[in-house]
């Protein structure tokens, strides 16, 4: 080899590392700016998934329940359970008198705090005329001084409680009545103006049936029409025009398919509006071309000798397909379809169009039941002006990334356990 030729075996050897490292380079870099993005999150986070509450000694009076009504289940709906909980305060805090000081006490309470109460009577009247010693939840200020949020520092008049209020929920502290719990709220209740009760569970749910409805409608629909286009279609221009617009629907802005829903789904079919139902349809159309696009893909991938074959022993072109070629690539098809709806649950844009940012407190039983899903519900808390929405919606976004990445390990496995190599 000549001094010429080792120059350049040499020159082109140092750009071969010269490029691996850049490769190296890229990715640690992308994988520093996704962990940092996962632990702004958490830090953010974190605090969403422990909720601040108070144990009160409350007495559930019969006279303040019922009142002057009549004394039957239907009373406990509507009474005064706010009452009950403030009576508790003045016990803790007997020197309190003034209005103005009356006032700033009860503040230190939740205003879901009467909900409670009335769920407990509700689940068990019996507890009527007890004293029971209640963890009632504090509201959304006292939640963020008792887990270090509020700067004590600042002057009273900038910031959300005053000094007296901070020196009450300090004498609940060392009293023992003040303790940090698991937010369970957070994942059985519905939305609230509330920080300190609202939850996601409304919002899982209406993902749920959206989904539900997005997989019933665009799994059947995009595998028929990939064995159709794969196996059945003549190749001519009018197939091709089909292929060419099903791989350009893919790259078409999601808000497009929430305008298309809103103009037929709901102006012209006249479809609940805010329902999973209409939801789950626009998403299917969004879908469609990926499933689409997968299923065709797996259906290549499986050789063609067992579709020859199984024509060759006298099975029909159907049979061949739906018996042979289908139950191979399926492992392929499902990967396509998992991947497909884990785009439709982080979609956002075509669910405002339908109206599916509605204010929703109660948990959908059906999927024509107004709703909205876990990125609409985030997009909501992340447009509040209560501070204590920032790690709600900081929480809600690690929940949605921990569905998002258990749907796609599981297509990532089902490939792996079931793929063969040809």
């Amino acid at each position: 080899m000549t001094d010429t030729e080792q120059k350049m075996l040499k020159k082109r050897h140092r750009a071969e590392r010269r490029f691996r490292l850049y490769g190296i380079a890229a990715i640690a870099l992308a994988l520093l700016m996704l962990g940092s993005i996962f632990v702004s999150l958490i830090v953010m986070g974190h605090s969403a998934f422990r909720q601040t509450e108070v144990s009160l000694p409350i007495v559930f009076d019969a006279d303040i329940i019922y009142g002057d009504g009549e004394r039957n289940r239907q009373a406990l709906y509507g009474a005064d359970y706010q009452k009950l909980a403030r009576k508790a305060l003045r016990v803790v805090f007997p020197d309190v008198s003034k209005r103005r000081d009356k006032r700033k006490l009860n503040k230190l309470l939740s205003p879901g705090a009467e909900f409670e109460l009335r769920d407990m009577v509700l689940a068990d009247p019996a507890i009527i005329g007890q004293t029971l010693q209640v963890a009632l939840p504090v509201s959304d200020d006292v939640d963020m001084y008792v887990k270090g949020q509020i700067d004590t520092n600042l002057a009273e008049n900038e910031r959300q409680l005053g000094d007296k209020q901070i020196g009450w929920i300090d004498t609940l502290t060392a009293k023992g009545l003040v303790e940090l719990r698991f937010n369970i709220r957070f994942f059985t209740g519905g939305d609230s103006r509330e920080p300190e009760m609202a939850g996601i569970l409304g919002a899982v749910k209406g993902s749920f049936y959206t989904l539900l409805v997005c997989f019933g409608l665009a799994f059947p629909i995009g595998v028929l029409s990939s064995i159709y286009l794969e196996a059945f279609a003549p190749k001519n221009r009018i197939t091709d025009f089909i292929e060419i617009n099903i791989n350009n629907l893919a790259a078409v802005p999601s808000i497009v398919f929430g305008l298309l829903g809103l103009a037929v789904f709901l102006n012209f079919m006249g479809l609940p509006r805010s329902a999973p139902l209409v939801g789950g349809m626009v998403l299917a159309l969004m879908t469609l071309p990926t499933i689409i696009i997968a299923a065709r893909s797996a259906l290549k991938a499986v050789p063609p000798s067992i579709f020859q074959a199984a024509l060759g022993l006298g099975a029909t072109r159907m049979q061949a397909v739906f018996h042979h070629v289908l139950p191979l690539a399926m492992p392929g098809i499902m990967t396509g379809a998992i991947i497909g709806l884990a785009q439709a649950l982080g979609e956002t844009a075509p669910l405002l169009m339908i109206g599916m940012i509605a204010f929703i407190v109660d948990i959908p039983a059906s999927v024509v039941d107004p709703a909205t899903t876990l990125p609409v519900q985030i997009f909501i808390w992340a447009d509040s002006p209560e501070r204590a929405f920032v790690a709600k919606t900081a929480a809600g976004i690690l929940v949605l990334l921990a569905f998002l990445i258990i749907m796609n390990l599981s297509a990532v496995i089902l490939r792996k356990k079931f793929e063969r190599r040809w």
